[in-house]
């Protein structure tokens, strides 16, 4: 898998000619340009005064992975959903990251050893982890996409963000079709009675009604909740919670502090009341995957009971 993550970056290069060059100040280097036909070939080493390449001050948008002197990938941009922005700056130390970058120009692949302690303590400005030995190389795979001024560069960012938006936005429509009918045959299933149904779609069953003051947006709140997935799996108890000394969890309400589902649901309750909320997946945590315990697209049960309701 880590030579196959590098090689990906590389497709279509000239296997003939993969010779490493080293410049005067230490950095190991291949880099490749895209030839008329689509294949990519070594451009061979690259002079000390050519100016082709990025610019100081200027931005290379590019895809980028990298790995420790064992080929473990330690970063690959891939798994991300736009590519790298990364500016150029005046090279941190002689064999640097910033100087790799000035060699490349838009459509250009490269592959570049940059020594670990340097990087970590100039660049990277932080303590070198563990798993990465002293005194080795990084080698990092590069292509670049784009070599822009910061302007341009934060026009397409926008951009970028808007279309990502907008496709979330498109999947979340189709999603939460797909999560309300898994909700409502959990409903007939479990038999759950006098459920209501909130605008955007959390179903929620009060099961002991509060007398206290209704919730509203702007007031903090005060939260026991027990949280599980439909096949009844409790992932998470704010009572037995170590993190939280088993107290309630307090937020302000209708700022965004918390999944969409909660700040309408907990909208629909009374101080004192006890209420069980169906989150469909687009109002809890969408599309991300949060690891085992949290998959994409879950929907979620909580079981809560409103605390408190402070007025502000």
């Amino acid at each position: 898998m880590p030579v196959l993550a590098g090689a990906l970056l590389l497709q279509g290069c000239d296997k003939n000619n993969d010779q490493f060059y080293t410049t005067a100040d230490g950095l190991t280097y291949k880099v490749y340009e895209k030839s008329d036909d689509g294949t990519y070939k070594n451009k061979g080493e690259i002079a000390a005064d050519d100016s082709t390449g990025a610019k100081i001050g200027q931005v290379v948008t590019m895809q980028m992975s990298y790995q420790n002197a064992e080929d473990s990938v330690l970063f690959d941009s891939r798994t991300q959903t736009q590519p790298v922005m990364i500016p150029v700056m005046e090279p941190s130390f002689k064999g640097s990251l910033e100087q790799a970058l000035m060699m490349l120009s838009p459509g250009d692949s490269g592959v570049f050893k940059v020594n670990a302690d340097s990087l970590f303590a100039k660049t990277f400005a932080q303590p070198m982890p563990p798993f990465i030995k002293p005194g080795s190389q990084l080698t990092f795979f590069i292509k670049a996409e784009k070599v822009q001024s910061r302007e341009q560069a934060m026009a397409d960012q926008q951009k970028m963000m808007e279309e990502q938006m907008k496709e979330a936005q498109v999947h979340a429509e189709k999603q939460i079709k797909i999560d309300d009918e898994k909700i409502q045959e959990y409903i007939k299933t479990n038999n759950l009675q006098n459920v209501q149904k909130t605008e955007s779609g959390v179903y929620y069953v009060i099961n002991q009604p509060g007398k206290g003051p209704q919730a509203n947006a702007g007031d903090q709140v005060s939260v026991h909740y027990k949280l599980s997935f439909l096949d009844g799996k409790e992932v998470e108890n704010s009572r037995s919670n170590p993190m939280g000394n088993g107290d309630p969890f307090q937020f302000v309400l209708g700022q965004g502090r918390v999944i969409k589902g909660w700040d309408e649901a907990i909208q629909k309750l009374n101080k004192g009341s006890q209420a069980t909320l169906l989150v469909p997946s687009p109002l809890a945590y969408g599309e991300q995957d949060r690891g085992p315990d949290m998959p994409a697209n879950s929907i979620l049960r909580f079981d809560v009971e409103l605390v408190d309701v402070q007025k502000q």
